[in-house]
């Protein structure tokens, strides 16, 4: 089919949930994207940070056509190889206890959620299931997530919203300290606020909500889905910090584009949940992790240095063009304000000349493949310094 033909089906059978970039892609190798005219793109997106070994990697193509070909699903009422091997890799390299295994980045916070939950109610005889998250916070578009979202835009047309929430002010230690109380059961927040504008939190902050966590026996629960597995660095963006977390949240890159999120948790939390408490028929399923465990292979420190050398390095590139008034965020996860050009038309403009962006409120993000060249990174930002001329 061609571009207008396919545009044509997408619009006439499929809801109108999403606000589609003009551009059809149909197949990508390493940071390219081809569109189905066969225009290239460079890649700055890794598909909301989900491609986090690019398009098409050749390991991660064969591990996953592999177990394709052997076993494609089974439920978790049986055993699986690639599942248990895979959650053994996870809990070795954090530190963490145990995991479960879901599909996406708001089921694994639904998770985090109900644990939670049941970890307060269960020490206090039902007292204790508020849980305070930050305002600008995204945690996902559930019911139960986008009530934990910390934006007013996002609390509107579907009410009644689930009871026992409230919000903080991102570092702002003092308001923290009145919030969390006797009926306070979980504090949740992402390290940098994605959707909210590339907000980096502060460390000391971080490190304040973690003592107030520990002295008031409140559950100290991070969410990794955008900034996880490698994005920031580090395999994960709390290690930055100097915390560690009784709950860990993850999705988008650790499947390398395949569905597949999760909740790591501690010795404090690992045994909450118990069969019957929470359950994903696609969860763990064997194609998927054996994607992750592709990814969790190649994620080896000699990357994260690389990524970490690769961020810097956009960083001083961004700065140095005139109109670029801010740039945030951490390693491949950025933004950056630029002056009298609103986000969304520098990203308009960008995908005309070739260069796939993003936005985050006032804006551009930037969240390229994690393996993406020197080359390829040089190609993007030559034109969005020719945008912003």
């Amino acid at each position: 089919m061609d571009s207008n033909t396919i545009k044509k089906l997408d619009k006439e059978n499929i809801a109108h949930t999403y606000g589609r970039f003009d551009m059809v892609a149909d197949h990508g190798k390493g940071a390219v994207c081809v569109d189905a005219d066969g225009k290239e793109y460079i890649d700055f997106t890794s598909g909301i940070g989900v491609n986090s070994l690019g398009f098409c990697n050749d390991a991660w193509v064969k591990a996953v056509t592999e177990q394709a070909s052997k076993l494609q699903h089974v439920s978790n009422l049986y055993y699986t190889g690639p599942g248990a091997e895979l959650a053994g890799k996870l809990c070795s390299r954090t530190g963490m206890s145990k995991v479960f295994f879901c599909n996406s980045g708001a089921e694994a916070n639904e998770c985090a959620i109900k644990t939670a939950r049941k970890y307060g109610n269960e020490s206090s005889s039902g007292h204790k299931h508020k849980i305070i998250t930050m305002k600008e916070s995204f945690h996902g578009r559930t019911l139960a997530t986008v009530t934990a979202t910390g934006q007013d835009n996002f609390h509107k047309l579907f009410d009644p919203f689930l009871a026992g929430f409230d919000y903080c002010s991102a570092n702002d230690t003092e308001e923290l300290k009145q919030k969390v109380d006797d009926e306070t059961c979980a504090v949740m927040m992402e390290m940098i606020q994605g959707e909210g504008g590339l907000n980096v939190l502060s460390s000391e902050f971080v490190q304040a909500a973690a003592e107030i966590c520990r002295d008031r026996d409140v559950l100290f629960i991070i969410d990794e889905v955008q900034t996880g597995v490698g994005r920031t660095g580090k395999f994960f963006s709390y290690e930055h910090f100097g915390v560690h977390p009784d709950i860990v949240t993850f999705a988008k890159g650790i499947g390398g584009g395949l569905p597949i999120g999760g909740v790591l948790f501690d010795k404090k939390t690992s045994e909450v949940l118990q069969p019957g408490d929470h359950g994903s028929t696609y969860g763990a399923n064997p194609v998927a992790c054996a994607g992750a465990l592709e990814v969790m292979k190649q994620m080896d420190q000699e990357l994260l240095d690389d990524i970490a050398a690769k961020g810097s390095y956009i960083v001083s590139e961004l700065k140095a063009i005139d109109k670029v008034e801010e740039v945030t965020g951490m390693g491949m996860m950025l933004g950056f304000r630029a002056s009298g050009i609103e986000a969304k038309d520098i990203v308009a403009a960008c995908l005309e000349k070739g260069l796939m962006t993003l936005t985050a409120k006032d804006k551009v993000r930037m969240l390229p493949p994690l393996t993406i060249t020197k080359e390829e990174i040089d190609r993007g930002l030559e034109i969005i310094r020719t945008v912003l001329a």
